[in-house]
């Protein structure tokens, strides 16, 4: 059995194995060269980036439609051209933008609930739609338009193009059709807010300056399309993995309905436990040491977050969910300069729909058998059907 093959509980037995044999494996055979487990270490290449690059673009497909999304998608660039790119977006995608958008997601949240009845999808009702309905409105995009962007974001992720075995040319060109179709749908999207612009965040980019700079329609691609796609499946995810692990641990259901303030911190828990993307990838600048490895420079590494964020040198009791967990500094939204700009939004969206999932139901339990995604892609369900007493 590969990697690519595990389960879900197979892959945290076989990170669980890695981490205790050692925190940093260096394989000269894999395709990926360093694969890092613990926490430390994992830290360490998120925050000092001038040891590990975010640029992989020459381990990269080189296909035209990889190149025009990775413009600007800024996750994938160094300093200077990521800083640059990152504060120009960060001047029209505030903090109060976000903030603003509560009362919204909370009358979304109502609207789906209320067709919800008490047998549902979960994702199909409620995690889906909500992220994409709110972050379609933020774009200024048609939110009839969703079952396309479900499409892409499936396409995408049934494919684990990252994935530590080689690539497999036929792999990468099962999904250039929906690179070209999703560049050039926002495309369209982004040259008509230039010529006519709203009030939307997709004007609002176009229109910013940063040192005398606005952004072009391709960098504008990147970013709208991260947005889009990581923006949403990251919410989808969470909301899932809260409703699996309340289903697993039932008596936390009635304390949080009776003490709501413990509601953010229990996401984050979730967040640690059950982390959304289990690994992300850097390079090695220069030749270095990470974990007692020496890393030849140019080395790809694999760094596994689900790992990390449980590993007993950082965490006690790791494997135990609990959401009076303080601190939780876990890593599922990553770290350092490239910590990711979208975490406020989908804790937002978290917060207001276990809220309501709260008000409504004083029980939520897993109903049937759910259908999950390659846990190596994303720790997340396509399909979780649930059953709710109504409160």
């Amino acid at each position: 059995m590969t990697t690519t093959t595990m389960s879900y509980q197979q892959m945290h037995e076989w990170m669980h194995g890695m981490r205790e044999k050692a925190p940093v494996h260096f394989d000269r055979e894999s395709n990926v060269y360093a694969q890092v487990f613990g926490y430390a270490e994992a830290f360490t290449a998120l925050t000092e980036y001038k040891d590990f690059s975010s640029d992989l673009s020459d381990l990269s497909p080189e296909k035209p439609e990889f190149e025009l999304f990775r413009e600007g998608s800024f996750i994938n660039l160094d300093p200077p051209v990521h800083d640059q790119l990152r504060g120009t977006v960060s001047k029209a995608f505030t903090p109060k933008v976000i903030a603003d958008l509560e009362p919204r997601i909370a009358t979304v949240t109502d609207e789906l609930l209320e067709q919800a009845g008490t047998e549902f999808d979960l994702v199909e009702q409620l995690a889906y739609p909500l992220p994409v309905i709110v972050i379609a409105e933020l774009l200024g995009i048609p939110t009839s338009d969703r079952p396309l962007f479900r499409k892409w974001a499936d396409t995408l992720l049934s494919q684990n193009i990252a994935a530590d075995d080689v690539v497999d040319d036929a792999l990468v060109e099962a999904v250039l059709p929906t690179m070209h179709e999703m560049n050039e749908y926002l495309l369209d999207h982004i040259r008509s807010r230039r010529r006519n612009p709203g009030t939307d965040l997709t004007s609002h980019l176009t229109l910013v300056e940063s040192e005398g700079r606005t952004l072009t329609d391709s960098q504008i691609v990147g970013f709208v399309g991260l947005l889009l796609i990581a923006g949403h499946i990251t919410t989808t995810a969470l909301l899932g993995n809260s409703a699996i692990l309340l289903d697993e641990r039932p008596e936390l259901l009635p304390e949080l309905r009776a003490n709501r303030e413990l509601v953010p911190q229990a996401i984050e828990e979730f967040l640690r436990i059950r982390s959304p993307f289990p690994r992300l990838a850097r390079k090695a600048r220069h030749d270095l040491e990470l974990g007692g490895v020496t890393v030849p420079a140019g080395t790809p590494l694999l760094l596994w977050i689900a790992s990390a964020n449980r590993d007993t040198a950082q965490f006690s009791a790791p494997d135990a969910l609990d959401i009076h967990r303080h601190p939780n500094r876990h890593l599922a939204f990553g770290k350092g300069i490239h910590f990711c700009i979208g975490a406020p939004l989908a804790r937002l969206e978290a917060r207001v729909a276990l809220n309501r999932l709260l008000d409504k139901y004083s029980g939520l339990a897993v109903a049937g058998e759910p259908q999950f995604f390659n846990p190596m892609s994303i720790t997340s369900a396509k399909y979780l059907p649930v059953s709710g007493s109504l409160a």
